[in-house]
């Protein structure tokens, strides 16, 4: 019982720490090492949220596929988690903002 809990807990030590990475519509793979990720139970448009504070990225996995949005203060990405309905915040302070390119990621 000792050996078979050691050799896991060995097994579990030299496995090698690899980040996720999630494939963004229009962007490809994107390493997520940076992001803080949550995942969200409370929507049924948004399963989960990846912010960069650093960068101020925004990603946001809508029914199975995620995007990307640039340039996303920090109260901005607080109210969306913090939104009675994050579905209806996203798409209208998020998605669709009054200029349409707000957030918009440029390459």
């Amino acid at each position: 019982m000792v050996r078979a809990a050691t050799a896991l807990f060995l097994s579990l030590v030299a496995a090698p720490v690899t980040s996720e990475t999630v494939d963004v519509r229009g962007r490809g793979a994107v390493d997520l090492k940076t992001f803080e990720c949550r995942d969200i139970n409370r929507s049924t448009i948004v399963q989960r949220v990846c912010y960069d504070a650093a960068q101020s990225t925004l990603l946001v996995a809508v029914r199975g596929a995620y995007h990307q949005f640039c340039s996303v203060p920090a109260e901005t990405y607080a109210a969306f988690m913090d939104a009675p309905s994050m579905g209806f915040f996203f798409n209208r302070n998020i998605r669709a903002t009054a200029s349409g390119e707000r957030y918009r990621c440029r390459v």
